[in-house]
């Protein structure tokens, strides 16, 4: 048994050691960093050895190699991320726009799925599917029970294939049966409206491959109802981020040519790099710069940008581009501060590597990473205050967080922690009312407290500042406290579509 042992650990030396060998030369070449330590090496095999032979059952090399990769990679901060072939399409069908699926939005309630809306002309709004509807069951499977990202899976596959959903309608008090054939999705980022004559409002929801069109699409028809537009109010309310080209175009479309919107720096010289407001850094080769349809008044356009703490990363980067060139005034809340750069490198066809390679900077030079930006005009989201303001998770929340490089950093905070729980009960008890009772309205409704606010402001108009939010305050550095919050990065008013779901803030940097 001894030699078994022996004979297994010194396979699995060669297989683990070549494959790290490999990785050694790659990082050298590109970097110059020390190769890995032999005795390191050895270690890592003699546990793969003991794995392959001592474990209660068999468990292949591929699963052994691919979890040391991935948990190797996770280990680094909360947005490094190794892509086997199921997660990498997906990640590429969530930046892209496009999915395969029914074609709903979709959030928990009383452990059922909920449709947040159908999106229009999908498979499911022509089923007739409702917002409000409750799914009960996928195919033969119960959705009690269910995570959201489970529910979400098992809506999603492959083009011209069945889906049975088990639909719940209260308001008519029947359950009925309905067979959906799945299709590619194509989601709207970007939503607008003339609010009221004279003032626009855009929401982008994501940074997508398709934003900056449909951007541009949806400011054509606001200036077509009204020529006159006095006032735009952009908002990137609960926008998690996406691309880095898009959010740099959107900052264009309202700055000078050639404005500074964003720098990085990190380990690699191409991550020491400054992008300006120039097509080069946005338009999609041998497609054209699509903001030259854009109205020439809009560069001049007063307006106000609507922020939160789920505005994060590519969200961050507007807002942080157009308050340093006081271009706009920011309002809401202070954003999430995910003030980092994933690089995409592909591994091969199916697999590739997220990693983090610089921090984001604005262009007065502040670090986004676990600060976020500061709203010039800190308003509530209702007229009765933030209600669950305590709940809002931001990066510096999240375990293994990268500081921002620029001082101290945040830690634990006893008494943050109590008033989220004390909000998660109130929130507890908000969610059994009816819809209309609910105190959170929709964004962009007669009923959008901020976004009034924001009008306000636009007008010349007294604004109904908060008289409880403030900046967060850096805390004590790390040293001072070795226990750090490990949180989920959201924990309220969680959203999904029948596409990836678990995407975190997350601007790429397409990689090569």
């Amino acid at each position: 048994m001894g030699q078994k042992i022996k004979i297994a650990g010194w396979i699995s030396v060669g297989v683990v050691a070549g494959a790290l060998t490999t990785v050694s030369l790659q990082t050298l070449a590109r970097g110059g960093v020390t190769p890995l330590p032999l005795e390191e090496i050895q270690q890592l095999s003699a546990v793969f050895g003991l794995i392959k032979t001592d474990y209660v059952e068999q468990v292949s090399d591929k699963k052994l190699i691919t979890d040391a990769i991935s948990g190797m990679v996770s280990s680094l901060d909360p947005h490094s991320q190794y892509f086997d072939k199921k997660s990498y399409k997906e990640f590429r069908e969530g930046t892209s726009g496009k999915f395969v699926g029914v074609g709903i939005e979709i959030t928990m309630e009383d452990g059922l799925i909920k449709i947040v809306s159908p999106i229009e002309g999908s498979p499911a709004f022509r089923a007739g599917l409702k917002t409000g509807d409750l799914i009960t069951k996928i195919d033969e499977t119960a959705v009690k029970g269910l995570s959201l990202n489970d529910a979400v899976k098992r809506m999603r596959g492959e083009p011209n294939t069945k889906v049975r959903l088990n639909i719940l309608r209260k308001d008519e008090s029947r359950s009925f049966p309905v067979t959906i054939t799945r299709e590619e999705i194509k989601t709207q980022s970007v939503k607008g409206k003339l609010v009221e004559p004279g003032y626009g409002w855009i929401r982008l929801s994501q940074f997508q491959e398709r934003t900056v069109d449909d951007f541009v699409r949806k400011v054509e028809e606001i200036y077509k109802q009204d020529p006159n537009i006095k006032g735009l109010v952009l908002d990137l309310r609960n926008d998690p981020g996406g691309l880095l080209d898009a959010a740099i175009a959107i900052s264009a479309a309202f700055l000078p040519q050639d404005a500074k919107v964003v720098s990085t720096n990190g380990q690699l010289e191409e991550s020491k790099a400054t992008y300006t407001a120039s097509p080069e850094f946005y338009a999609q080769r041998g497609l054209g710069d699509p903001l030259q349809r854009l109205p020439a008044a809009l560069k001049k356009l007063p307006m106000v940008v609507l922020v939160n703490e789920g505005s994060a990363s590519a969200s961050e980067i507007v807002a942080g581009a157009l308050q340093d060139h006081k271009r706009a005034t920011i309002m809401g809340s202070q954003t999430f501060g995910k003030g980092s750069v994933q690089t995409v490198r592909p591994l091969g066809p199916e697999t590739a590597l997220k990693l983090t390679t610089a921090r984001y900077y604005t262009p007065s030079g502040k670090s986004i990473q676990a600060k976020g930006i500061v709203p010039d005009v800190m308003v509530d989201e209702t007229a009765e205050g933030d209600i669950f303001a305590a709940l809002s998770m931001r990066e510096a929340d999240l375990e293994k967080h990268l500081s921002s490089g620029q001082g101290t950093e945040e830690v634990k905070n006893e008494a943050l922690e109590k008033s989220r729980e004390e909000a998660r009960k109130r929130l507890e008890e908000e969610s059994k009312k009816p819809l209309s009772e609910r105190r959170l309205p929709e964004f962009g409704s007669d009923k959008d407290f901020q976004l009034q606010q924001a009008l306000n402001k636009l007008k010349g108009l007294p604004v109904k500042v908060s008289k409880t939010l403030t900046e967060r305050p850096p805390e004590p550095k790390a040293g001072d406290s070795t226990d750090k919050k490990e949180t989920d990065k959201k924990s309220s008013d969680k959203k999904a579509t029948d596409k990836p779901s678990d995407q975190k803030p997350s601007p790429e940097k397409k990689g090569h």
